[in-house]
């Protein structure tokens, strides 16, 4: 066995994902790239369908970490890197699958960057269809952009075919350079789930590190989320929630106001499209238009997740 450090960490993330979480461990297996050094580690989000026992039960070097609370994506994603050992940590949601070649094309590209701090793949939804994955950093001239529909043109970042700097990038499939993420302190754990990398990848632009979109490495990103509002909600008030904590954190309340007003109003125009085009839900529409302009009110998925803690924890002491 080598002393050495290995050089890269696979961080999987899992939450009530079983079946997802073995296929995502099968591709890592399946698309490795030979002679590097790796190691696995999985934080399983006290998920009740099984999936640290199915864990256990593939064997090998899988390093597993059980919580018995459920946390937020930041904190887990942190934690995460904090246990890694690797010069490299890739981010993993249970959901993603790396397609081969992948690693190899990200290692790559921080390899040929010393200044980049992070590179994410290209992402494919189910049917393998490219879904964005970069885009430019949160602020009232993008919330514009988005007021005019115009933000696929001039927003999203994860286009073309060459690697190209990019603000920031969904942490679905994100490698990160472990010595540069310990710099900043890790992503925040008051972002629970949803703009995490974004605040991530801004405090690493202030420190001077940017990030990399790297169409050559793909990994297929299944949406497994519900489109039912009663199961939904919470997670279009995190959403905006933490649309709205990230504003004031890096641009103040006057900014985060006038990006709330800019992002109801699109919201608010596909909700009344939606009363007169066939498939499209404007009950879900008219949430989040409520949600952009109110993001204190509503449960959300911290919320939830604080709830069944505080149940477990009554029946525990009855």
């Amino acid at each position: 066995m080598s002393l050495l450090p290995p050089t890269l960490s696979y961080c999987v993330v899992n939450t009530n994902g079983r079946e997802y979480l073995l296929a995502c461990l099968a591709a890592i297996e399946r698309t490795h790239p030979a002679g590097v050094e790796h190691e696995t580690i999985v934080i399983d989000n006290a998920s009740e369908d099984g999936s640290a026992e199915a864990v256990r039960g593939l064997g090998g070097d899988i390093r597993l970490i059980a919580l018995e609370r459920r946390t937020g994506k930041a904190e887990n994603d942190s934690t995460l890197m904090r246990e890694a050992s690797g010069k490299y940590c890739l981010l993993l949601n249970e959901d993603s699958e790396l397609r081969p070649g992948a690693t190899a094309a990200l290692i790559a590209a921080l390899d040929a960057d010393p200044e980049a701090a992070a590179a994410t793949a290209k992402l494919l939804d189910s049917g393998g269809n490219p879904v964005p994955s970069a885009w430019r950093f949160p602020g009232v001239g993008t919330a514009a952009i988005g007021a005019l529909f115009l933000h696929r043109r001039f927003t999203v970042q994860s286009v073309g075919g060459t690697t190209r700097p990019v603000d920031w990038a969904q942490s679905s499939a994100l490698m990160v350079r472990r010595e540069a993420a310990a710099a900043v302190g890790y992503m925040d754990p008051a972002f629970f789930v949803y703009y995490d990398e974004c605040d991530f990848a801004k405090r690493l632009a202030d420190a001077g590190r940017h990030s990399l979109y790297v169409p050559t490495a793909e990994a297929v990103h299944h949406d497994q989320l519900s489109t039912d509002l009663a199961k939904g909600l919470p997670r279009i008030v995190e959403f905006h929630r933490n649309r709205d904590l990230y504003m004031r954190k890096h641009h103040g309340p006057v900014a985060a106001l006038a990006v709330r007003v800019l992002t109801a109003w699109p919201y608010a125009l596909r909700a009344l499209a939606a009363t007169v085009l066939p498939k499209r839900s404007a009950r879900i529409m008219w949430a989040h238009t409520r949600q952009a302009l109110l993001p204190g009110r509503g449960e959300s998925l911290r919320d939830r997740a604080q709830g069944v803690r505080a149940s477990s924890s009554m029946r525990s002491t009855s």
